[in-house]
């Protein structure tokens, strides 16, 4: 590890700064611009669960079950949660608005009716002027029109009912994929959770051995869900089983000296500010 802050380097396994911000070193480890530039290895998942401590939220759990992969263990139920995976990804139903075909068939149903009254009208004209030897041309020639638009939006409106049948078919189909869709996002978290409680019960002796060397205090039963402890506690204890080849960033930790001390106790690369 290399570290370089205002043209001094520091180099080793445990380096301490002085009047140096914790996050900006934290930042520069993940690769982002600072004024504090750390060479180091690629921080690993792990890494983003002990980054900085002491630590006030931390999710003992999912840090647990990183760490548990970063050691080489593995869930009996990790190809369900990769086939549900891969099923929920297959599972995203299309976007369904029927309003549209919807209204189109009202209007073509509501024209169609208006045409029909129209016809009946002019038909009814034409008869009453033949009856009374009056000239027919002129309403023959409405009703031929409107003959003729009636016979066209016949079609429309049966072309336009279809084309809603379609759409309430395909709206039917992407209804039932969000049930599905919901049911598999349902399997999923389960399967997770589980997952990471598999891993977590894997390394927890090990984790019941850590917290004992750490410079905190924790009560720890005999499975995952018996911790009484604080989260920094919890984050120290996985930082120390954990194989870690960035550093973690410690912001002054009470119990602890510096870098060498902490670096010792974690047996991880360390970054001591102050």
């Amino acid at each position: 590890m290399r570290v370089t802050v205002e043209g001094r380097v520091h180099e080793g396994r445990a380096v301490d700064l002085a009047d140096v911000d914790a996050a900006t070193v934290v930042r520069s480890i993940r690769g982002a611009e600072a004024p504090v530039d750390v060479e180091c290895a690629d921080p690993g998942p792990v890494h983003d669960h002990v980054a900085r401590l002491p630590t006030t939220t931390f999710d003992r759990r999912a840090a647990l079950a990183a760490a548990a992969r970063a050691l080489g263990h593995e869930s009996p139920r990790e190809s369900a949660l990769e086939d549900a995976r891969a099923q929920l990804t297959e599972t995203t139903p299309p976007a369904r608005d029927v309003r549209e075909a919807r209204r189109r068939a009202a209007e073509a149903g509501a024209e169609e009716e208006r045409l029909r009254e129209r016809v009946a009208e002019l038909r009814g004209r034409v008869q009453a002027r033949r009856e009374t030897g009056a000239d027919t041309t002129a309403v023959e020639a409405q009703l031929d029109e409107a003959t003729t638009r009636l016979a066209e939006i016949e079609t429309e409106r049966i072309a336009a009912e279809q084309a809603l049948e379609r759409a309430e078919t395909a709206a039917r189909e992407a209804r039932d994929r969000r049930e599905r869709r919901l049911e598999l996002e349902d399997r999923v978290a389960n399967l997770e959770r589980e997952v990471r409680a598999d891993l977590a019960a894997a390394v927890w002796d090990r984790f019941r051995s850590a917290l004992a060397a750490v410079p905190r205090t924790a009560t720890v039963g005999s499975s995952p869900g018996e911790f009484d402890g604080d989260a920094t506690a919890a984050a120290l204890g996985v930082a120390r089983i954990a194989p870690l080849d960035a550093p973690v960033v410690v912001d002054g930790l009470d119990g602890v000296s510096g870098a060498a001390a902490m670096a010792s106790i974690l047996d991880a690369p360390v970054i001591y500010t102050r």
